[in-house]
Protein backbone atom coordinates (compact mmCIF):
# COMPACT_ATOMS: atom_id res chain seq x y z
CA UNK A 1 0.00 0.00 0.00
CA UNK A 2 1.18 3.59 -1.27
CA UNK A 3 1.16 6.41 1.16
CA UNK A 4 -0.89 8.39 -1.17
CA UNK A 5 -4.74 7.28 -1.52
CA UNK A 6 -5.65 5.82 -4.35
CA UNK A 7 -8.24 7.80 -5.08
CA UNK A 8 -6.89 11.10 -5.89
CA UNK A 9 -4.02 11.74 -8.43
CA UNK A 10 -1.30 13.95 -6.50
CA UNK A 11 1.58 15.87 -7.93
CA UNK A 12 4.44 16.27 -6.32
CA UNK A 13 6.25 19.87 -6.45
CA UNK A 14 9.23 19.01 -4.14
CA UNK A 15 11.54 16.52 -3.28
CA UNK A 16 15.13 16.47 -3.10
CA UNK A 17 18.17 13.53 -4.07
CA UNK A 18 20.89 13.91 -1.02
CA UNK A 19 24.19 14.02 -3.09
CA UNK A 20 27.09 12.00 -2.41
CA UNK A 21 30.65 13.72 -1.89
CA UNK A 22 31.56 13.37 -5.68
CA UNK A 23 28.67 13.72 -7.36
CA UNK A 24 29.70 17.16 -9.25
CA UNK A 25 33.28 15.89 -9.85
CA UNK A 26 31.97 12.51 -11.32
CA UNK A 27 30.16 14.43 -14.17
CA UNK A 28 32.36 17.27 -14.76
CA UNK A 29 34.25 17.59 -17.92
CA UNK A 30 37.74 16.18 -17.33
CA UNK A 31 40.05 18.94 -17.70
CA UNK A 32 38.36 20.47 -14.62
CA UNK A 33 37.23 17.74 -12.43
CA UNK A 34 40.03 18.45 -10.65
CA UNK A 35 38.95 21.78 -9.37
CA UNK A 36 35.10 21.08 -8.70
CA UNK A 37 35.16 20.92 -5.06
CA UNK A 38 33.13 17.95 -3.51
CA UNK A 39 29.89 18.06 -2.25
CA UNK A 40 30.16 19.18 1.43
CA UNK A 41 27.65 18.35 4.38
CA UNK A 42 29.49 20.64 7.03
CA UNK A 43 26.14 22.79 7.25
CA UNK A 44 23.76 19.68 7.41
CA UNK A 45 21.89 16.95 9.72
CA UNK A 46 23.97 14.16 7.81
CA UNK A 47 27.21 13.53 10.05
CA UNK A 48 30.84 12.34 7.99
CA UNK A 49 30.76 9.25 9.21
CA UNK A 50 27.53 8.39 7.73
CA UNK A 51 28.89 9.29 4.48
CA UNK A 52 31.91 7.30 4.84
CA UNK A 53 30.00 4.13 5.56
CA UNK A 54 27.84 4.92 2.33
CA UNK A 55 30.88 5.46 0.05
CA UNK A 56 33.05 2.60 1.85
CA UNK A 57 29.91 0.80 0.45
CA UNK A 58 30.63 1.61 -3.25
CA UNK A 59 28.56 4.44 -2.57
CA UNK A 60 25.17 2.54 -1.99
CA UNK A 61 23.03 1.39 1.32
CA UNK A 62 23.81 -1.85 1.94
CA UNK A 63 21.25 -4.34 0.95
CA UNK A 64 19.66 -4.95 4.42
CA UNK A 65 19.34 -1.52 4.68
CA UNK A 66 17.52 -1.28 1.02
CA UNK A 67 15.34 -4.40 2.70
CA UNK A 68 14.54 -2.45 5.84
CA UNK A 69 13.35 0.72 4.12
CA UNK A 70 11.10 -0.99 1.41
CA UNK A 71 9.53 -2.90 4.92
CA UNK A 72 7.96 0.56 5.87
CA UNK A 73 5.73 0.62 3.08
CA UNK A 74 3.16 3.22 3.34
CA UNK A 75 5.45 4.28 6.46
CA UNK A 76 8.26 5.33 4.69
CA UNK A 77 7.67 9.08 4.28
CA UNK A 78 7.28 9.34 7.93
CA UNK A 79 10.77 7.54 8.99
CA UNK A 80 13.40 7.34 5.89
CA UNK A 81 14.67 10.61 5.81
CA UNK A 82 18.10 12.58 4.85
CA UNK A 83 21.04 10.42 3.27
CA UNK A 84 19.44 7.72 4.70
CA UNK A 85 16.63 7.50 2.99
CA UNK A 86 15.43 4.80 0.34
CA UNK A 87 16.64 6.12 -3.01
CA UNK A 88 18.43 9.43 -1.67
CA UNK A 89 20.94 8.83 -3.93
CA UNK A 90 20.69 5.73 -5.95
CA UNK A 91 18.06 5.96 -8.78
CA UNK A 92 16.85 2.41 -8.39
CA UNK A 93 16.11 2.77 -4.90
CA UNK A 94 14.62 6.04 -5.76
CA UNK A 95 12.02 4.05 -8.00
CA UNK A 96 11.11 1.84 -5.18
CA UNK A 97 10.56 4.51 -3.04
CA UNK A 98 8.13 6.01 -5.76
CA UNK A 99 6.13 2.91 -5.52
CA UNK A 100 5.77 3.27 -1.81
CA UNK A 101 5.24 7.17 -1.92
CA UNK A 102 2.11 6.70 -4.95
CA UNK A 103 2.65 10.05 -6.10
CA UNK A 104 2.37 10.61 -10.02
CA UNK A 105 5.10 12.82 -10.67
CA UNK A 106 7.75 14.41 -8.52
CA UNK A 107 10.02 17.35 -9.28
CA UNK A 108 13.50 16.48 -7.76
CA UNK A 109 15.83 18.85 -6.90
CA UNK A 110 19.53 18.79 -5.92
CA UNK A 111 20.44 19.79 -2.31
CA UNK A 112 23.80 20.93 -1.26
CA UNK A 113 25.50 20.77 -4.58
CA UNK A 114 24.41 23.78 -5.69
CA UNK A 115 26.15 25.81 -3.75
CA UNK A 116 28.77 26.19 -5.45
CA UNK A 117 27.81 27.12 -8.85
CA UNK A 118 24.90 29.68 -7.18
CA UNK A 119 26.44 31.90 -5.07
CA UNK A 120 29.90 32.59 -6.16
CA UNK A 121 33.01 34.13 -4.27
CA UNK A 122 35.30 36.51 -5.69
CA UNK A 123 37.65 34.45 -5.85
CA UNK A 124 35.66 32.20 -8.05
CA UNK A 125 36.12 31.65 -11.56
CA UNK A 126 32.80 32.04 -13.78
CA UNK A 127 33.49 29.78 -16.35
CA UNK A 128 34.08 26.81 -13.64
CA UNK A 129 31.22 27.46 -11.72
CA UNK A 130 29.69 26.87 -15.03
CA UNK A 131 31.33 23.72 -15.17
CA UNK A 132 29.84 22.60 -12.50
CA UNK A 133 26.45 23.67 -13.54
CA UNK A 134 27.33 21.46 -16.83
CA UNK A 135 28.18 18.61 -14.21
CA UNK A 136 25.14 19.14 -11.92
CA UNK A 137 22.81 18.78 -15.13
CA UNK A 138 24.29 15.78 -16.28
CA UNK A 139 23.66 13.54 -12.96
CA UNK A 140 20.04 14.97 -12.76
CA UNK A 141 19.64 13.65 -16.23
CA UNK A 142 21.00 10.32 -15.42
CA UNK A 143 19.40 9.73 -12.20
CA UNK A 144 15.82 10.56 -13.70
CA UNK A 145 16.41 8.38 -16.46
CA UNK A 146 15.13 5.24 -16.20
CA UNK A 147 11.46 6.48 -14.83
CA UNK A 148 9.09 8.51 -16.34
CA UNK A 149 7.89 9.57 -12.27
CA UNK A 150 11.11 11.20 -11.85
CA UNK A 151 11.44 15.01 -13.28
CA UNK A 152 14.86 16.42 -12.90
CA UNK A 153 15.40 19.67 -12.27
CA UNK A 154 18.17 21.67 -14.17
CA UNK A 155 20.40 24.73 -12.68
CA UNK A 156 21.43 27.74 -14.45
CA UNK A 157 23.02 30.27 -12.93
CA UNK A 158 22.37 34.01 -14.74
CA UNK A 159 25.44 35.75 -13.62
CA UNK A 160 27.11 35.77 -16.78
CA UNK A 161 24.17 35.83 -19.48
CA UNK A 162 26.02 34.05 -22.70
CA UNK A 163 27.11 31.21 -20.34
CA UNK A 164 23.38 30.89 -18.94
CA UNK A 165 21.79 30.71 -22.31
CA UNK A 166 24.00 27.94 -23.29
CA UNK A 167 23.72 25.98 -20.16
CA UNK A 168 19.92 26.88 -20.57
CA UNK A 169 20.35 24.32 -24.32
CA UNK A 170 22.18 22.01 -23.06
CA UNK A 171 19.47 21.63 -20.08
CA UNK A 172 17.20 21.33 -22.44
CA UNK A 173 17.77 19.16 -24.44
CA UNK A 174 19.60 17.07 -21.24
CA UNK A 175 15.53 16.81 -20.73
CA UNK A 176 15.69 18.73 -17.44
CA UNK A 177 11.53 19.18 -16.86
CA UNK A 178 12.53 22.60 -14.88
CA UNK A 179 15.11 25.03 -14.41
CA UNK A 180 16.28 26.16 -10.95
CA UNK A 181 17.58 29.62 -11.28
CA UNK A 182 18.94 31.59 -7.87
CA UNK A 183 17.06 34.28 -6.72
CA UNK A 184 19.24 36.16 -4.79
CA UNK A 185 19.70 39.71 -5.24
CA UNK A 186 21.29 41.97 -6.39
CA UNK A 187 22.82 38.88 -9.28
CA UNK A 188 24.47 42.69 -10.81
CA UNK A 189 21.82 43.12 -12.76
CA UNK A 190 18.01 42.42 -13.07
CA UNK A 191 16.15 39.44 -13.90
CA UNK A 192 14.52 41.24 -16.70
CA UNK A 193 17.49 42.82 -18.20
CA UNK A 194 17.93 43.09 -21.65
CA UNK A 195 21.08 40.82 -21.65
CA UNK A 196 18.81 37.68 -20.12
CA UNK A 197 15.80 38.09 -22.66
CA UNK A 198 16.87 35.15 -24.93
CA UNK A 199 17.02 33.06 -21.50
CA UNK A 200 13.14 33.62 -20.48
CA UNK A 201 11.93 33.49 -24.11
CA UNK A 202 13.48 30.11 -24.71
CA UNK A 203 11.98 28.94 -21.87
CA UNK A 204 8.80 30.09 -22.44
CA UNK A 205 9.49 28.42 -26.53
CA UNK A 206 10.34 25.29 -24.64
CA UNK A 207 7.36 25.11 -22.64
CA UNK A 208 9.71 24.40 -19.60
CA UNK A 209 9.24 26.14 -16.47
CA UNK A 210 11.69 28.15 -14.22
CA UNK A 211 11.48 27.12 -10.61
CA UNK A 212 12.61 29.57 -7.17
CA UNK A 213 13.49 27.40 -4.49
CA UNK A 214 15.34 27.70 -1.09
CA UNK A 215 18.66 27.22 -1.34
CA UNK A 216 19.01 29.74 -4.34
CA UNK A 217 19.17 33.11 -1.98
CA UNK A 218 21.95 32.32 1.05
CA UNK A 219 19.33 31.23 4.14
CA UNK A 220 20.31 33.17 6.49
CA UNK A 221 19.45 36.79 7.21
CA UNK A 222 22.78 39.24 7.46
CA UNK A 223 24.93 38.77 9.95
CA UNK A 224 24.00 42.27 11.92
CA UNK A 225 20.07 41.22 12.28
CA UNK A 226 21.48 38.20 14.47
CA UNK A 227 24.02 39.97 16.45
CA UNK A 228 21.85 41.50 19.24
CA UNK A 229 24.68 40.78 22.32
CA UNK A 230 23.03 37.39 23.44
CA UNK A 231 23.84 33.47 22.70
CA UNK A 232 23.01 32.14 19.15
CA UNK A 233 20.50 30.57 18.73
CA UNK A 234 19.92 27.23 17.46
CA UNK A 235 17.99 26.37 14.35
CA UNK A 236 14.17 24.80 14.57
CA UNK A 237 15.94 21.05 14.39
CA UNK A 238 18.24 21.54 17.23
CA UNK A 239 21.56 22.41 15.03
CA UNK A 240 22.62 26.05 14.17
CA UNK A 241 23.50 25.33 10.69
CA UNK A 242 20.00 25.54 9.00
CA UNK A 243 17.36 28.52 9.04
CA UNK A 244 16.88 30.25 12.60
CA UNK A 245 14.08 31.74 13.99
CA UNK A 246 14.92 34.84 12.05
CA UNK A 247 16.32 33.57 8.98
CA UNK A 248 12.59 32.09 8.87
CA UNK A 249 11.02 35.26 9.13
CA UNK A 250 12.73 36.88 6.43
CA UNK A 251 13.26 33.95 4.35
CA UNK A 252 10.16 34.82 1.91
CA UNK A 253 11.61 38.94 1.18
CA UNK A 254 14.23 37.93 -1.58
CA UNK A 255 12.47 35.39 -3.77
CA UNK A 256 9.25 38.16 -3.39
CA UNK A 257 11.87 40.79 -4.60
CA UNK A 258 13.02 38.59 -7.68
CA UNK A 259 9.77 37.69 -8.77
CA UNK A 260 8.18 41.51 -8.08
CA UNK A 261 11.41 42.48 -10.17
CA UNK A 262 10.96 40.19 -12.85
CA UNK A 263 6.72 41.04 -13.27
CA UNK A 264 7.90 45.08 -13.30
CA UNK A 265 10.37 44.63 -15.91
CA UNK A 266 7.20 42.99 -18.03
CA UNK A 267 8.70 39.27 -18.44
CA UNK A 268 5.42 37.12 -18.13
CA UNK A 269 3.24 40.18 -20.13
CA UNK A 270 5.73 39.81 -22.98
CA UNK A 271 6.51 35.90 -22.55
CA UNK A 272 2.39 34.80 -22.04
CA UNK A 273 4.22 31.03 -22.17
CA UNK A 274 6.61 31.59 -19.17
CA UNK A 275 5.62 29.26 -16.49
CA UNK A 276 7.49 29.13 -13.02
CA UNK A 277 6.88 27.86 -9.35
CA UNK A 278 8.25 29.12 -5.57
CA UNK A 279 9.10 26.04 -4.14
CA UNK A 280 10.09 25.36 -0.64
CA UNK A 281 9.83 29.21 0.54
CA UNK A 282 6.56 28.96 2.03
CA UNK A 283 2.92 31.31 0.68
CA UNK A 284 1.83 33.32 2.91
CA UNK A 285 3.50 36.10 1.52
CA UNK A 286 1.64 35.53 -1.78
CA UNK A 287 -1.72 37.03 -1.14
CA UNK A 288 -0.39 40.96 0.10
CA UNK A 289 2.27 40.19 -3.45
CA UNK A 290 -0.72 40.29 -5.69
CA UNK A 291 -2.29 43.03 -3.83
CA UNK A 292 0.99 45.10 -3.58
CA UNK A 293 1.89 44.92 -7.13
CA UNK A 294 -1.63 45.50 -8.39
CA UNK A 295 -1.69 48.98 -6.53
CA UNK A 296 2.15 49.77 -7.38
CA UNK A 297 1.61 49.29 -11.22
CA UNK A 298 -1.89 51.37 -11.26
CA UNK A 299 -0.43 54.04 -9.34
CA UNK A 300 3.32 54.49 -11.20
CA UNK A 301 1.60 53.49 -14.06
CA UNK A 302 0.54 56.79 -14.55
CA UNK A 303 4.01 57.97 -15.43
CA UNK A 304 5.82 55.11 -15.90
CA UNK A 305 4.74 54.04 -19.19
CA UNK A 306 6.55 50.22 -18.82
CA UNK A 307 3.48 49.43 -16.48
CA UNK A 308 0.89 49.33 -18.57
CA UNK A 309 0.28 45.85 -18.64
CA UNK A 310 -3.17 44.59 -20.45
CA UNK A 311 -3.40 42.17 -17.48
CA UNK A 312 -2.98 43.27 -13.82
CA UNK A 313 -0.02 41.51 -11.84
CA UNK A 314 -2.05 39.38 -10.07
CA UNK A 315 -3.96 37.89 -12.99
CA UNK A 316 -0.66 37.26 -14.75
CA UNK A 317 0.72 35.53 -11.15
CA UNK A 318 -2.10 33.53 -10.87
CA UNK A 319 -1.61 32.41 -14.68
CA UNK A 320 1.81 31.91 -15.12
CA UNK A 321 3.13 30.87 -11.59
CA UNK A 322 2.65 28.35 -8.34
CA UNK A 323 3.46 28.55 -4.91
CA UNK A 324 3.88 25.68 -2.37
CA UNK A 325 3.05 26.47 1.44
CA UNK A 326 4.80 25.17 3.94
CA UNK A 327 2.59 22.33 6.02
CA UNK A 328 2.36 24.57 8.90
CA UNK A 329 0.72 27.07 6.81
CA UNK A 330 -3.22 27.51 6.47
CA UNK A 331 -3.50 26.62 2.46
CA UNK A 332 -7.17 27.35 3.39
CA UNK A 333 -7.14 31.12 4.38
CA UNK A 334 -4.32 31.57 1.69
CA UNK A 335 -6.96 29.95 -1.07
CA UNK A 336 -9.87 32.26 0.29
CA UNK A 337 -7.60 35.48 0.34
CA UNK A 338 -6.29 35.11 -2.98
CA UNK A 339 -7.70 32.02 -5.32
CA UNK A 340 -7.47 28.12 -5.56
CA UNK A 341 -5.21 28.31 -8.97
CA UNK A 342 -2.08 29.48 -7.41
CA UNK A 343 -0.75 26.61 -4.76
CA UNK A 344 1.15 23.06 -4.99
CA UNK A 345 1.27 20.27 -2.86
CA UNK A 346 4.57 18.99 -1.71
CA UNK A 347 6.31 16.39 0.45
CA UNK A 348 10.16 17.62 0.22
CA UNK A 349 10.83 14.01 0.30
CA UNK A 350 13.28 13.06 2.03
CA UNK A 351 14.03 16.24 4.14
CA UNK A 352 12.64 16.51 7.76
CA UNK A 353 11.73 20.05 6.87
CA UNK A 354 8.81 18.19 4.99
CA UNK A 355 7.22 16.39 7.57
CA UNK A 356 6.24 12.43 8.56
CA UNK A 357 2.74 13.20 7.07
CA UNK A 358 2.54 16.13 4.46
CA UNK A 359 -1.33 14.73 3.11
CA UNK A 360 -2.02 14.88 6.55
CA UNK A 361 -0.87 18.84 7.17
CA UNK A 362 -2.80 20.11 4.39
CA UNK A 363 -5.35 18.42 4.93
CA UNK A 364 -6.01 20.00 8.17
CA UNK A 365 -6.40 23.26 6.35
CA UNK A 366 -8.36 22.47 3.23
CA UNK A 367 -10.25 19.22 4.18
CA UNK A 368 -13.74 20.41 4.65
CA UNK A 369 -12.96 22.76 1.38
CA UNK A 370 -14.57 21.50 -2.40
CA UNK A 371 -13.39 18.42 -4.24
CA UNK A 372 -12.20 20.79 -6.75
CA UNK A 373 -10.42 22.94 -4.47
CA UNK A 374 -8.64 19.82 -3.52
CA UNK A 375 -8.15 18.57 -7.33
CA UNK A 376 -6.39 22.10 -7.71
CA UNK A 377 -4.25 21.59 -4.87
CA UNK A 378 -3.39 18.05 -5.41
CA UNK A 379 -3.28 18.13 -9.10
CA UNK A 380 -4.31 20.38 -11.86
CA UNK A 381 -2.36 23.73 -10.43
CA UNK A 382 0.70 21.39 -11.59
CA UNK A 383 -0.85 20.38 -14.26
CA UNK A 384 -1.13 23.51 -15.28
CA UNK A 385 2.61 24.36 -15.36
CA UNK A 386 3.43 20.99 -16.36
CA UNK A 387 0.86 19.72 -18.83
CA UNK A 388 3.10 17.11 -20.45
CA UNK A 389 3.57 15.54 -16.88
CA UNK A 390 -0.60 14.49 -16.41
CA UNK A 391 -0.73 10.94 -16.03
CA UNK A 392 -3.60 9.03 -18.22
CA UNK A 393 -5.03 6.04 -16.67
Amino acid sequence: MAYAPDNRAIYDADSHIMELPDFLKKYADPDVRDDIPEVNYSASLVTDEEVAVIMDQGGRHSQQHVDDQIALGDTLIAKSKEIQALGAFNRDDRSKAMDLLGFQKQLVFATHSVAFPFHPSSKTDSKLRYAATRAHNRHMADFCADDARLMGVGIVPLDTPELAIQELEFALESGMEAIWVPHRAPIGFAPGHVDLEPFWARLAEAGVPFVLHVGGSPLQALKSWSNNGRAAVRDWMGGGENVRTKDAAVLHQPVEAFLSMMLIDGLFERHRGLRGAAVELGAGWVPELLRRLDWVTRVYGRVDETLRFERKPSEQLTAQMGFTPFPVEDVGVLIEESSPDLYLFSSDYPHVEGGRDPIGKFEQSIGEMSESVKSQFYTENFLRLWPEARVHA
